[in-house]
Formats: C-alpha cells, structure tokens, sequence
C-alpha cells in the first residue's frame, strides 16, 4: 500500500515539476525575465495542472485516503498514559 501512495505521489509531483520548467521556458522564450517570470510561472503551471493533472490527484489522494483508513491506531498507550497523567494533576 505504501508503494502504490509514493508511486502516485512522485508521478503527481514529477508532472507538476515539468509544469512548471515548460511554463518558465515558454514565458522566458515571450520576454518574461526575473521575478515577473517566476511570479507568472508559478500562476501557470498552477493553473495547469489544477486542469491537466486532475486525474493523476485524484489517484494520489485516493491511495492516500485508502492507506490512512487502513493504517492501525497508534500511540494509544501513549494517550492512556497522557490522560492518567492529567488526572493525577486534576487530583493534586
């Protein structure tokens, strides 16, 4: 399961990478340069990929849901012993 979250987690980040150096190479290739080029960028490939890139999201976040609904419940000794500690304090 944790397999299948990073493989759709590093497909999903490695496209928006190349989202955003295709949009930096376009807007520098029209005449964008420094800050105004970056700022632009960064609104482009966002907007890209919120179009482009919405079914790779939905299986990174779906895997992702199915592995946290799957998970084991952790530290519940961990939060026995916090409460046991706050009562004690109450008590004092």
């Amino acid at each position: 399961m944790l397999g299948l979250v990073m493989r759709a987690t590093l497909a999903y980040t490695s496209a928006r990478i190349v989202l955003l150096v295709v949009s930096v190479v376009l807007l520098y290739l029209v005449g964008a340069r420094g800050l105004l080029l970056l700022a632009l960028a960064f609104v482009v490939s966002g907007i890209a990929s919120f179009v482009l890139l919405s079914r790779q999201r939905d299986v990174m976040s779906g895997a992702l849901m199915a592995r946290l609904k799957n998970r084991r419940p952790r530290g519940s000794g961990f939060r026995a012993r916090l409460e046991e500690g706050a009562r004690v304090e109450d008590q004092e």
